[in-house]
C-alpha cells in the first residue's frame, strides 16, 4: 500500500519570523502517518534545513535549473538544492508554465536534473479551465506527462507526479472528488504503460485542498496525497490535512 505524501508548497510567502512559528507548529503537531514535506522559497531554504533537521517533515524547493552550473543568473542547479538537505523540488508548476513559458520538454529536463542530485521531482500537470471546458483534459495531461516520461526513461518511478487543474488552484474551486480520480486513474495507466513499478508510484491531487475537502479527496484509490498552496501556510490547516492523509 502507497504511504500517503502531503507537500506544501508556500509559493512566495512567508517571512523568517512566520517561517519559524508555522514549522514549530507543524513539529509540535506531529507525529503523521503520512509523509509530510514543505517546500519553500529558495532564500528561506537554509534556515527551513536547520529548523527541521532530525524531525520527521522533509523539506524541498520550488524549482531548478536544467542546468549544472553557468551564465544562468537567477537560477538554481539541483546540485545546490542537494547541499542543502532538500528531498523533493517542484517542477512544471502551473504558475511556472504559464508566467515563465516552460515547455513540457524544459519540464522534463528539470526533473532530469533534480534526479541526477538524487532529488525527488514532484512534476506537476494539469489543464485550464478552457481545456477542460473544450474537453481535452486527458490530451492535455497526457501529453505534459509524456514528456518527461520520455526524457526519464528507466527512472521513471522515481519520481511523484502531481495533477493540479490550474481552474482550482487559488480559486477555491476544486474538482470533485469523481473528477480528481479519473485523471489520477488515467495518468495511473499512462505510467503503468512506462514502468512496471506504476502501482508503487505516487500521484498526488492539488488545487483549493483544505481540511474539509481533504479525507475524500485521499480516500480516492488513485489519490495518493496532496500538494497544498494557501492551506499550507496556516499550521492548524495543513495540521489537518496530513491527518486526513493519515
Amino acid at each position: 500500500m502507497r504511504r500517503k505524501l502531503v507537500v506544501g508548497n508556500w509559493k512566495m510567502n512567508g517571512s523568517r519570523a512566520a517561517n519559524a512559528e508555522l514549522l514549530a507548529a507543524l513539529k509540535a503537531a506531529g507525529p503523521w502517518v503520512a509523509e509530510v514535506a514543505v517546500c519553500a522559497p529558495a532564500v528561506y531554504l537554509g534556515e527551513v534545513a536547520l529548523s527541521l533537521q532530525g524531525e520527521e517533515i522533509k523539506w524541498g524547493a520550488q524549482d531548478c535549473s536544467a542546468f549544472e552550473s553557468g551564465a544562468y543568473t537567477g537560477e538554481m542547479s539541483a546540485a545546490m538544492l542537494a547541499e542543502f538537505g532538500c528531498r523533493f523540488v517542484l517542477v512544471g508548476h502551473s504558475e511556472r508554465r504559464a508566467m515563465h513559458g516552460e515547455s513540457d520538454q524544459l519540464v522534463a529536463d528539470k526533473a532530469k536534473a533534480a534526479l541526477a542530485h538524487r532529488l525527488t521531482p514532484i512534476v506537476c500537470v494539469g489543464e485550464t479551465l478552457a481545456e477542460r471546458e473544450a474537453g481535452q483534459t486527458d490530451a492535455v495531461v497526457k501529453r505534459q506527462l509524456s514528456a518527461v516520461i520520455h526524457t526519464l526513461a528507466h527512472c521513471v518511478p522515481q519520481m511523484v507526479v502531481a495533477y493540479e487543474p490550474v481552474w482550482a488552484i487559488g480559486t477555491g474551486k476544486t474538482a470533485s472528488p469523481e473528477q480528481a480520480q479519473a485523471v489520477h486513474a488515467l495518468l495511473r495507466a499512462q505510467l503503468k504503460a512506462a514502468t512496471a513499478h506504476a502501482a508503487d508510484m505516487k500521484i498526488l491531487y492539488g488545487g483549493s485542498v483544505k481540511a474539509d475537502n481533504a479525507g475524500v479527496l485521499f480516500a480516492q484509490p488513485d489519490i495518493d496525497g496532496g500538494l497544498i498552496g494557501g492551506a499550507s501556510l496556516k499550521a492548524a490547516d495543513f495540521a489537518a490535512i496530513c491527518r486526513a492523509a493519515g
